[in-house]
């Protein structure tokens, strides 16, 4: 007997199909500096290219959850539309883990890409509502809930992103979700519509921009220090200004930048996680189009 493919496209609905190819394409884009591509596994020995198309593909069923819950969701306090989000997410890391022997590739994506498919959903029914603003009526609250009281717990029992709180005073992805996401909406999307060459430097082009524009929490943790950010600033524009992939000043600098990144072992995960979401919004207004 054939064995059924983990993903039917006869079944996925437009809004979880651009989930899936938003995680597929910026896994393809290359090259990244300090990330996965298929190409190189940059400063990550443990996962390559393949290792997150088996995630992307164990995460359809979550997505297809998210919109559900989205879609159906008619209280008015949008808070609670996350909180039935969250355990939901617990199982999808899971699923991913299994699908990749353990290497954590997607578990940003889970919890900001499943923020955005459910508050995308939620606005088909709910036309006239921005959709940032359904985002940050989703996570009103949420760094003052996770982060009080840490000082007072174990410190071997706390995620990455509260001993980074802790110890610099970065909020992480918590921050930038209950802000509504500020660095894809003000930064990375209008960065992707003014964009021009193939998908391929457009999206280089946008990953920088949000480097550029971005705290990464998986860069200073790699660093060890706040400092990194300055100088990852610093780098983005100084590419950005030379006129980013399309120039051949600019691709020198994009490929001396990825040397650096793998020298000293640094990691952009948070930036691509902001991309996906970034692809998945351009894939949805038509930004990018999908042959």
């Amino acid at each position: 007997m054939e064995e059924k493919s983990v993903i039917n496209e006869q079944t996925q609905t437009p809004l979880v199909r651009n989930a899936i190819r938003a995680l597929l394409y910026e896994v393809t884009v290359t090259p990244k500096p300090g990330l996965v591509d298929p190409a190189s596994q940059g400063p990550h020995p443990d996962m390559t290219a393949f290792t997150f198309i088996n995630s992307a593909l164990s995460l359809q069923p979550y997505f297809s959850q998210c919109e559900k819950v989205g879609c159906q969701f008619e209280t008015a306090d949008l808070t609670q539309l996350f909180h039935q989000l969250r355990p939901l997410g617990v199982v999808a890391e899971r699923e991913m883990f299994t699908a990749t022997a353990g290497v954590n590739t997607h578990k940003g994506a889970v919890f900001s890409l499943g923020i955005l498919v459910a508050a995308s959903a939620y606005q088909v029914a709910h036309p006239t509502k921005d959709l940032r603003k359904i985002v940050q009526e989703m996570l009103m609250g949420l760094t003052t809930r996770d982060f009080d009281g840490l000082a007072t717990k174990d410190p071997t029992m706390l995620t990455a992103g509260e001993r980074m709180y802790l110890q610099y005073g970065i909020k992480g992805i918590r921050g930038e979700a209950e802000a509504g996401y500020p660095t894809v909406f003000r930064w990375a999307l209008p960065a992707l519509r003014q964009s021009t060459g193939t998908l391929n430097q457009r999206l280089l082009d946008t990953l920088l921009t949000i480097v550029a524009n971005s705290i990464d929490t998986n860069l200073v943790k790699r660093a060890g220090n706040s400092e990194v950010v300055d100088w990852a600033h610093t780098e983005a524009q100084t590419y950005l200004a030379l006129g980013g992939s399309q120039t051949a000043a600019g691709w020198q600098k994009l490929v001396e930048l990825n040397q650096v990144f793998d020298q000293r072992h640094l990691s952009l995960g948070g930036s691509a996680d902001l991309l996906i979401l970034t692809i998945f919004l351009g894939l949805q207004e038509g930004t990018i189009t999908a042959p």
